[in-house]
């Protein structure tokens, strides 16, 4: 059975992919092609229920739960850390009502977050490619950016400002960790695929553990430039444990997380989420 694998062009999603990629998890009886995209298009993709298997935000995730559940394991979560707002000159976060700020899409949970912390319509969101935004920032095109991916570590290399950690946020208001994204499977594939796809990608991501240095060199080439050091430190962010499972703490996070969404009027009720 062809089983499409979508996920983000960045270098965690590979290393966690790597013993895949590589050939040295077996796939049986699937097989796995991987579809890459940036997050905010597979958010959209994924509410057609285009692809067997996903990345998705977990801001994402109410408006598609009817076809899709969510993998125990796959999940990016930031543990006192996470996505970054970023300026030209410095700035503080009251200072950002009112202004324009990049954002690398709509459904992303870190565009969610910043509308947790600034309250909604309270500034300008300009959507842009995620890896564009620093630069924007730095041109002075926009007054502001949210920054993901390697971003989160390279902002300073362009000059730029922390305004504010998200993630150091969210932990000071709820002290959890701020769950950003998932693996999610089609429902209609039936539950024993879904859990026999659960168990092929965990196995991924354990061989990409277990073969750190391989797993690193492989992801390098998804770093748009990144440095290897910098690199290793960015994986070892979000390939972690949390990542093999979210266990009960990164459970309650994606539960508080959505909760606080709909109390906000982001997302609907938040729905009760089943783990594969």
């Amino acid at each position: 059975m062809r089983i499409r694998l979508a996920h983000s062009p960045d270098p965690d999603d590979a290393f966690m992919f790597y013993g895949l990629t590589c050939g040295a998890v077996p796939t049986d009886p699937y097989r796995l092609e991987h579809v890459l995209a940036d997050i905010q298009t597979l958010n959209d993709r994924a509410r057609q229920g285009e692809y067997e298997v996903t990345a998705v935000s977990i801001y994402a995730y109410p408006g598609i739960c009817d076809r899709y559940l969510l993998t125990s394991c796959g999940g990016s979560v930031g543990d006192n850390y996470g996505p970054v707002v970023v300026s030209r000159k410095a700035l503080s976060v009251a200072d950002l009502i009112g202004r324009t700020i990049a954002v690398p899409g709509l459904t992303t949970t870190a565009y969610l977050t910043l509308q947790l912390l600034l309250g909604r319509e309270t500034f300008r969101p300009q959507v842009v490619g995620f890896d564009l935004i620093g630069q924007m920032v730095a041109e002075g095109q926009v007054d502001a950016g949210l920054l993901i991916h390697e971003g989160q570590l390279t902002y300073g290399l362009q000059g730029l400002h922390l305004v504010i950690d998200l993630g150091v946020w969210w932990h000071d208001q709820t002290g959890l960790p701020l769950p950003l994204g998932a693996n999610a499977v089609r429902r209609d594939l039936g539950l024993d695929a879904v859990r026999q796809i659960a168990d092929i990608i965990r196995a991924s991501i354990r061989y990409g553990l277990d073969h750190r240095a391989d797993a690193v060199r492989y992801a390098l080439k998804f770093g748009r430039g990144l440095a290897p050091e910098l690199a290793d430190r960015f994986i070892g962010m979000y390939v972690n444990d949390y990542t093999l499972d979210y266990g009960p703490r990164g459970r309650t996070a994606i539960e508080r997380l959505l909760t606080e969404a709909a109390r906000a009027g982001l997302v609907p009720q938040a729905p009760r989420i089943d783990f594969v």
